[in-house]
């Protein structure tokens, strides 16, 4: 028996689901904040909800640091019973959420915004007209949406091999090319590294392995914009070459192609949701609706069309 589990039965003290999300929220964060916030409550609602935890359990999960909340050794021992009780109850939630059959309520899709702006909203428009009780939910986003704590019901994901728990399939790939204004041309020489630079998005180095294998290996990377949105806006506005998507600049007259359509690996587009979701009706229905949609735009992914 654990150091807390002892506590937990010296004490009498019943805990219920509000207890648990609330001190592996503070757990995971590290920080009042950003628990309150991932939680959706006050600060001061989580400081004074683990204050009155640890009293009940007389004895104190968490040191108050000038960094943070740190956890004691008991609540270190806390950790795997709280996160055994989230697992079970998050599965008991996706199997009845599963259990839907009905086309209505909330379904809560993740994609990097791109392919929600560039490539996807007329369908997402035509679905929501089609399935006027079906709400949609589009948290975008880089980060990966956890399945499994239904952070998301439905997640359009660019990997190369999804977890094999989730459910899903391979939509197709999005090739990528360069690009640059076509104003940011004229004034530039892609031969000469002192002239031209190109938008950078991962880890600050001037040459990583994408911009070594580019059309362009001599033309260091400059500034660290994740956002592929941003890297659009930045290329239009001419602050140097990006590596985009086709589907982003097919809309874009302003941008001319440099280089051949590239089909990366790394850009395998898949649909993916848990296994306990798929007899859920309405994940159902737009999981098909929005593959179908996919697949019929896998030209504009491709980036099969002429370049301007």
């Amino acid at each position: 028996m654990s150091k807390f589990e002892k506590t937990y039965v010296k004490n009498e003290t019943s805990m219920d689901w509000d207890d648990v999300r609330l001190f592996l929220a503070l757990m995971r964060a590290g920080n009042v904040r950003t628990a309150a916030a991932t939680l959706g409550v006050s600060h001061s609602t989580v400081a004074r909800r683990i204050d009155v935890m640890e009293e009940k359990l007389a004895t104190k999960l968490f040191e108050r640091l000038p960094t943070g909340y740190v956890l004691t050794s008991i609540g270190e021992d806390m950790v795997s019973v709280a996160e055994q009780v989230e697992e079970e109850l998050e599965g008991l939630e996706r199997r009845i959420a599963g259990q839907d059959s009905k086309l209505s309520g909330r379904i809560r899709v993740t994609m990097v915004d791109a392919l929600a702006t560039h490539l996807l909203m007329p369908h997402l428009v035509a679905f929501t007209h089609q399935y006027p009780d079906i709400e949609l939910e589009l948290p975008v986003a880089y980060e990966t949406a956890d399945l499994d704590r239904r952070e998301a019901d439905v997640a359009l994901r660019f990997a190369r091999n999804p977890p094999e728990h989730l459910i899903g399939r391979r939509l197709g790939v999005c090739s990528t090319a360069a690009y640059a204004s076509k104003k940011y041309l004229v004034r530039r020489n892609l031969k000469d590294a002192a002239s031209a630079r190109w938008i950078g998005f991962g880890p600050p180095e001037p040459y990583p392995k994408w911009v070594k294998d580019s059309a362009f290996p001599n033309v260091p990377a400059k500034g660290q914009l994740v956002s592929l949105l941003l890297q659009l806006a930045a290329c239009k506005a001419g602050m140097g070459l990006a590596m985009l998507p086709c589907f982003l600049r097919d809309t874009e007259a302003s941008l001319k192609r440099l280089s051949p359509p590239k089909h990366d690996p790394r850009y395998e587009l898949w649909i993916l949701t848990h296994r306990d979701m798929r007899t859920s009706a309405r994940i159902r229905v737009f999981s098909d609706f929005i593959a179908k949609a996919i697949i019929n735009c896998r030209p504009q992914m491709e980036g099969v069309q002429a370049g301007r």
